[in-house]
Protein backbone atom coordinates (compact mmCIF):
# COMPACT_ATOMS: atom_id res chain seq x y z
CA UNK A 1 0.00 0.00 0.00
CA UNK A 2 1.16 3.52 -0.59
CA UNK A 3 1.37 6.22 2.06
CA UNK A 4 -1.50 8.04 0.30
CA UNK A 5 -4.00 5.49 1.62
CA UNK A 6 -3.04 6.38 5.19
CA UNK A 7 -3.42 10.13 4.57
CA UNK A 8 0.29 10.83 4.30
CA UNK A 9 1.02 9.07 7.59
CA UNK A 10 3.34 6.11 7.90
CA UNK A 11 1.69 2.71 7.71
CA UNK A 12 1.04 1.25 11.19
CA UNK A 13 3.48 -1.39 12.38
CA UNK A 14 2.23 -4.97 12.16
CA UNK A 15 3.40 -7.81 14.38
CA UNK A 16 2.71 -11.53 14.33
CA UNK A 17 0.86 -12.77 17.39
CA UNK A 18 0.43 -16.45 18.25
CA UNK A 19 -2.71 -17.56 20.06
CA UNK A 20 -1.81 -19.19 23.36
CA UNK A 21 -4.82 -21.55 23.10
CA UNK A 22 -4.84 -22.90 19.56
CA UNK A 23 -1.52 -21.74 18.12
CA UNK A 24 -3.02 -19.69 15.28
CA UNK A 25 -0.80 -16.83 14.09
CA UNK A 26 -2.37 -13.50 13.17
CA UNK A 27 -0.89 -10.22 12.01
CA UNK A 28 -2.05 -7.41 14.29
CA UNK A 29 -1.05 -3.94 15.37
CA UNK A 30 0.78 -3.72 18.71
CA UNK A 31 -2.09 -1.67 20.13
CA UNK A 32 -4.58 -4.45 19.31
CA UNK A 33 -2.29 -7.11 20.83
CA UNK A 34 -2.07 -5.10 24.06
CA UNK A 35 -5.86 -4.60 24.16
CA UNK A 36 -6.45 -8.35 23.81
CA UNK A 37 -3.82 -9.12 26.45
CA UNK A 38 -5.58 -6.70 28.78
CA UNK A 39 -8.84 -8.61 28.39
CA UNK A 40 -7.30 -12.07 28.85
CA UNK A 41 -4.94 -11.78 31.83
CA UNK A 42 -1.85 -10.95 29.81
CA UNK A 43 -2.36 -13.73 27.27
CA UNK A 44 -2.93 -13.15 23.58
CA UNK A 45 -5.78 -15.22 22.14
CA UNK A 46 -7.21 -15.15 18.64
CA UNK A 47 -10.76 -13.93 18.03
CA UNK A 48 -12.20 -17.44 17.77
CA UNK A 49 -10.67 -18.56 21.08
CA UNK A 50 -11.76 -15.27 22.67
CA UNK A 51 -15.35 -16.02 21.66
CA UNK A 52 -15.02 -19.57 23.00
CA UNK A 53 -13.76 -18.25 26.35
CA UNK A 54 -16.69 -15.85 26.60
CA UNK A 55 -19.07 -18.68 25.65
CA UNK A 56 -17.50 -20.81 28.40
CA UNK A 57 -18.24 -18.05 30.91
CA UNK A 58 -21.84 -17.83 29.69
CA UNK A 59 -22.44 -21.59 29.87
CA UNK A 60 -20.91 -22.02 33.33
CA UNK A 61 -24.17 -21.36 35.16
CA UNK A 62 -22.17 -19.68 37.91
CA UNK A 63 -19.81 -16.78 38.23
CA UNK A 64 -16.54 -17.73 36.50
CA UNK A 65 -13.45 -15.63 36.05
CA UNK A 66 -11.98 -15.00 32.63
CA UNK A 67 -8.79 -16.73 33.81
CA UNK A 68 -10.67 -19.93 34.77
CA UNK A 69 -12.57 -19.96 31.46
CA UNK A 70 -9.30 -19.40 29.60
CA UNK A 71 -7.67 -22.32 31.43
CA UNK A 72 -10.65 -24.56 30.58
CA UNK A 73 -10.59 -23.59 26.92
CA UNK A 74 -6.81 -23.97 26.66
CA UNK A 75 -7.06 -27.44 28.21
CA UNK A 76 -9.77 -28.39 25.73
CA UNK A 77 -7.73 -27.05 22.79
CA UNK A 78 -4.64 -28.96 23.86
CA UNK A 79 -6.53 -32.24 24.29
CA UNK A 80 -8.23 -31.74 20.92
CA UNK A 81 -4.90 -31.13 19.15
CA UNK A 82 -3.33 -34.13 20.92
CA UNK A 83 -6.11 -36.50 19.79
CA UNK A 84 -5.08 -38.52 16.79
CA UNK A 85 -7.51 -39.51 14.06
CA UNK A 86 -8.12 -43.23 13.65
CA UNK A 87 -5.61 -44.99 11.41
CA UNK A 88 -8.32 -46.39 9.15
CA UNK A 89 -11.04 -43.76 8.74
CA UNK A 90 -13.08 -45.85 6.31
CA UNK A 91 -14.27 -48.40 8.88
CA UNK A 92 -15.87 -45.91 11.32
CA UNK A 93 -17.45 -44.09 8.35
CA UNK A 94 -18.92 -47.33 6.99
CA UNK A 95 -20.22 -48.28 10.45
CA UNK A 96 -21.86 -44.86 10.86
CA UNK A 97 -23.51 -45.08 7.44
CA UNK A 98 -24.70 -48.63 8.18
CA UNK A 99 -26.28 -47.43 11.44
CA UNK A 100 -27.90 -44.46 9.68
CA UNK A 101 -29.28 -46.72 6.95
CA UNK A 102 -30.70 -49.18 9.51
CA UNK A 103 -32.37 -46.35 11.40
CA UNK A 104 -33.96 -45.05 8.24
CA UNK A 105 -35.32 -48.52 7.42
CA UNK A 106 -36.69 -49.00 10.93
CA UNK A 107 -38.32 -45.57 11.16
CA UNK A 108 -42.00 -45.12 10.25
CA UNK A 109 -42.77 -43.79 6.79
CA UNK A 110 -44.48 -40.62 7.98
CA UNK A 111 -42.73 -37.62 6.49
CA UNK A 112 -43.26 -33.94 6.83
CA UNK A 113 -42.17 -31.45 4.22
CA UNK A 114 -41.50 -28.76 6.81
CA UNK A 115 -41.35 -28.84 10.60
CA UNK A 116 -44.65 -26.96 10.88
CA UNK A 117 -46.61 -28.91 8.29
CA UNK A 118 -49.16 -31.41 9.57
CA UNK A 119 -48.16 -35.06 9.72
CA UNK A 120 -49.62 -37.39 7.20
CA UNK A 121 -51.32 -40.52 8.36
CA UNK A 122 -50.63 -44.02 7.28
CA UNK A 123 -51.34 -45.11 3.74
CA UNK A 124 -54.06 -47.73 3.35
CA UNK A 125 -53.75 -50.78 1.09
CA UNK A 126 -55.84 -49.05 -1.59
CA UNK A 127 -53.38 -46.14 -1.71
CA UNK A 128 -55.58 -43.59 0.08
CA UNK A 129 -54.38 -41.63 3.09
CA UNK A 130 -56.46 -42.17 6.22
CA UNK A 131 -55.99 -38.70 7.71
CA UNK A 132 -55.17 -36.57 4.69
CA UNK A 133 -57.41 -33.56 4.42
CA UNK A 134 -57.78 -31.76 1.15
CA UNK A 135 -56.98 -28.09 0.91
CA UNK A 136 -59.44 -26.09 -1.12
CA UNK A 137 -58.84 -22.56 -2.30
CA UNK A 138 -61.62 -20.23 -1.23
CA UNK A 139 -60.80 -17.46 -3.67
CA UNK A 140 -58.01 -16.02 -5.73
CA UNK A 141 -55.93 -13.12 -4.53
CA UNK A 142 -55.64 -11.85 -8.08
CA UNK A 143 -59.31 -10.96 -8.32
CA UNK A 144 -58.95 -8.75 -5.24
CA UNK A 145 -55.78 -7.11 -6.52
CA UNK A 146 -57.39 -6.15 -9.84
CA UNK A 147 -60.08 -4.04 -8.17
Amino acid sequence: MSDDVWGGEARPEVVSAVCECCGLTEECTPAYVEAVRGRFSGRWVCGLCGEAVEDEIGRAGRRMSTEEALVRHTSFSESFRAARPPLNTAEPMIAALRQLFRRSLDSPRTTRSTPTSPRRGTVKDDGSDSTRSSLARSSSCLSTAAR
